[in-house]
């Protein structure tokens, strides 16, 4: 007979499908086995549409009383856009359950584990665990925290420039890791870039070289100097674009101008510096527009920004096998008095990326590091 874990990380597998659909809900796969047969299979499609235990339900080809459920979440035991999935489980007559993780989600955290072992079933909880809290690190964090998740993408040579001291940057990374970084754009919430990249770059930040959705676009401007000429402004897209000012100007008439456009701006309060408080802005593009998850692909001096403030979760270099020398570094704004308060990742996973070297890291002490 195969293991729990085989039949677990076919369900993960089954959660990737979801990426890029199900946010703010968490990715989730299931299996049905019976007589060590997979009878059936289904993943969590798209936010408000059937949970990963009823798409494999209605996938059954047999009768799925007597079999066991594998599914990488713990079922629901509330009412949200569907009903609890529990109550179908009981009442489908499954004998075995075995979840990846307890749900942190309030509304369940437990309550669908003791409901199903209350009806009579054998519950499992942690088969392949890390794995699947690594799958749902952006949920975790925002049903946790509130706040978007924040991946930082970095092109880079093997000296640690992004761009000539002159600016020129297109292209440092190979046509691989720029495809990577589509990816990334198609499963996240929305790219953030800073006022100096979007002038100089006029860049689209939307998904061309792979299939997917297009991201949210934000901009930190704080004094909303950008001209309405740039194409995150002026393109077919910019009901998606989001100006982040500081909020003494979000009443001005350049906002409402940009607004009567299709733009939306949001002020925050500004830091001791002058710039919008990265915090607050988080915050609100999670209470405002449900973003879960960011992807902060620069300036210099945004990334430098959101690394002063620790909210940097995720780091995805891409270092091209070039040396430019006295060029512009990420993180040049970026001030550490000495190696104890340096701020410390972990290296979650190395891959070839064409010519580039594609290295995952994620924050030392943070909620997914040990997985």
């Amino acid at each position: 007979m195969k293991s729990d874990a085989y039949y677990m990380q076919k369900a993960l597998l089954l959660a990737l499908k979801g990426s890029g659909s199900v946010a703010p809900n968490p990715r989730v796969g299931c299996i049905i086995v019976k007589n060590d047969s997979i009878i059936a299979e289904g993943w969590h499609e798209q936010y408000g549409h059937a949970h990963a235990e009823v798409r494999a339900m209605e996938n059954a080809t047999e009768d799925v009383s007597g079999a066991t459920l594998y599914v990488n979440l713990e079922p629901c035991n509330h009412y949200g856009k569907t009903p609890p999935c529990t109550s179908l489980i009981i009442e489908k007559g499954i004998q075995r359950v075995v979840i990846g993780m307890q749900d942190p989600n309030p509304l369940v955290a437990g309550k669908g584990i003791e409901k199903l072992r209350e009806s009579g079933i054998e519950v499992t909880v942690g088969i392949l665990e890390e794995e699947s809290r690594w799958i749902n690190r952006v949920f975790l964090h925002h049903i946790t925290t509130g706040l978007p998740y924040v991946v930082a993408k970095i092109a880079q040579s093997l000296d640690g420039c992004i761009a000539t001291k002159n600016g020129h940057s297109k292209w440092i990374s190979s046509v691989e890791s720029r495809r990577r970084v589509h990816l990334l754009r198609a499963e996240l919430d929305a790219v953030i870039i800073g006022k100096n990249t979007a002038q100089k770059d006029d860049p689209l930040l939307t998904v061309r070289d792979v299939q997917g959705k297009n991201p949210w676009r934000i901009v930190f401007d704080s004094k909303l100097s950008l001209p309405f000429y740039l194409q995150l402004l002026s393109d077919n897209l910019r009901h998606k674009t989001i100006i982040v000012c500081s909020k003494q100007f979000v009443e001005t008439k350049k906002a409402d101008n940009l607004r009567k456009a299709g733009v939306n701006v949001i002020g925050v309060d500004e830091n001791d510096n002058g710039k919008p408080n990265l915090n607050l802005a988080l915050k609100k593009l999670a209470d405002e527009f449900n973003i879960t998850s960011v992807l902060v692909e620069g300036g210099g001096i945004l990334l430098s920004s959101f690394a002063d403030a620790s909210l940097i979760h995720e780091i995805h270099f891409f270092i091209a096998p070039i040396i430019i020398g006295a060029g512009i570094h990420p993180f040049s704004s970026l001030s550490t008095p000495n190696l104890n308060s340096a701020h410390k990742f972990l290296t979650k996973a190395v891959a070839k990326s064409g010519n580039d070297t594609h290295t995952i890291l994620v924050l030392n002490n943070s909620e997914i590091s040990n997985v």
